[in-house]
């Protein structure tokens, strides 16, 4: 008789970051403040209204009509990537195609970009309260993060930046997004950014010039990009998301030509290439010339409703209350008095008032608290919807502050 013993069923091992794993606390919030009958301050999403869809639907039409290739694995176009470096040379950057690296969206280019810098246990440098999407792509690196604050006025702390360093720290790279920043709305100024390009140049550290909202500047003239001030250290990427529509996933990296072949490597392990039905699209749209009417739209809407949302708070948040100007992007960052949890005032927020916005700690990197604290965006409600909804959430937070 064959005795049958009973194993223990084998289980799927995956790998140790994994154990750890989680979504963003943002893309859990997302679900909670998109119901139904919600007025949300919540999402850093375009307006699908000011999306370009009839002309680009035009530029899809001809390129599938006289380009076959355009269905086919095809590498970076080339027509593309001469738009890119005239929309970088507007920008004050002079950068050649060969410099230009096309990335399915800016995540992906951030993500393939950590691929090339990062060994497993680096460290890095970031804001204290920084994008959610740079911590995600660094999950699987076990990257050692080194926070430094940011200055509601100018920027990133690059005295805080350079203590690191001077004391001996070498991380594989500082993040930052220097124009209208995400969470904070805060815009780097001129100086900080000089300072910050002249410490990465002494130590031999790069910088990743995260630069979604670039083209989104309201008020006063654009601040140079660092990537003007150095091509050896500062990466810079960019993103047709918030100027086009975010659906594309089309980005773009100014990296070292030298460089560019091993992100070449890097992104083909992950997705071969880039769309070259979308590059070509995008390409035709931009040839036809309509790109700067569209973004002189983006940049009246968005700046009415960035003023309508700094006068509504003004008027009906609590005293004590704090919140930054941004001068383009999307977004404000509010800090409340005393020890008011955010995270549980949207409960409250959503249930009594249904109005949403995302708590602060979301966007914190580990060690640091931003409890009392919440991001508001503008760029997807009306102005009568953003006078009202400040409206509900001022008494939301006057009553919460008084108890």
């Amino acid at each position: 008789m064959i005795s049958v013993t009973n194993s223990p069923k084998p289980t799927l091992q995956l790998a140790d970051w994994t154990k750890t794993m989680s979504r963003s606390i943002l893309r859990q919030m997302i679900a909670v403040v998109s119901q139904p009958g919600i007025l949300s301050f919540a999402g850093g999403l375009p307006d699908p209204a000011l999306f370009p869809a009839r002309e680009y639907a035009q530029a899809l039409t001809t390129v599938l009509a006289e380009d076959p290739r355009a269905l086919q694995y095809m590498p970076p176009y080339p027509r593309l990537k001469t738009h890119i470096v005239q929309m970088m040379a507007q920008r004050g950057v002079q950068c050649t195609e060969d410099q230009v690296f096309i990335t399915t969206g800016a995540q992906q280019a951030l993500d393939v970009l950590c691929r090339v810098l990062i060994n497993p246990g680096d460290a890095v440098i970031l804001e204290q309260t920084v994008y959610t999407g740079i911590q995600q792509v660094l999950a699987p690196f076990r990257a050692r993060i080194l926070g430094v604050p940011t200055n509601y006025r100018s920027g990133i702390d690059v005295n805080a930046v350079e203590a690191l360093l001077a004391g001996g720290e070498r991380p594989a790279f500082i993040y930052t997004i220097p124009n209208a920043h995400n969470p904070l709305g805060v815009t780097m100024t001129q100086e900080t950014r000089e300072q910050l390009v002249a410490v990465a140049r002494r130590y031999g550290v790069p910088v990743i010039e995260d630069d979604a909202y670039g083209f989104l500047r309201y008020v006063g003239e654009p601040d140079t990009p660092m990537r003007a001030m150095d091509e050896e250290w500062v990466f810079y990427v960019g993103s047709f998301s918030k100027i086009l529509a975010p659906a594309l996933r089309l980005g773009w990296i100014v990296a070292p030509t030298e460089l560019v072949s091993r992100l070449t490597v890097a992104k083909e392990a992950g997705d071969l290439e880039s769309s070259a039905l979308t590059q070509r699209a995008v390409a035709a749209y931009l040839d036809e010339g309509h790109f700067p009417a569209h973004l002189a739209r983006l940049r009246q809407v968005y700046n009415r409703r960035r003023v309508a949302l700094l006068a509504a708070i003004e008027r009906h948040f609590p005293a004590g209350a704090e919140w930054t100007y941004p001068q383009g992007g999307m977004f404000v960052w509010v800090k409340l008095p005393g020890d008011v949890d955010t995270r549980l005032l949207l409960e409250t927020a959503v249930s009594s008032q249904q109005v949403a916005f995302i708590p602060g700690i979301a966007f914190a990197v580990p060690g640091y608290q931003a409890n009392n604290c919440l991001r508001l965006t503008f760029s997807s409600c009306s102005v009568a919807q953003i006078e009202e909804g400040i409206a509900r959430l001022g008494q939301v937070l006057k009553e919460a502050i008084a108890k």
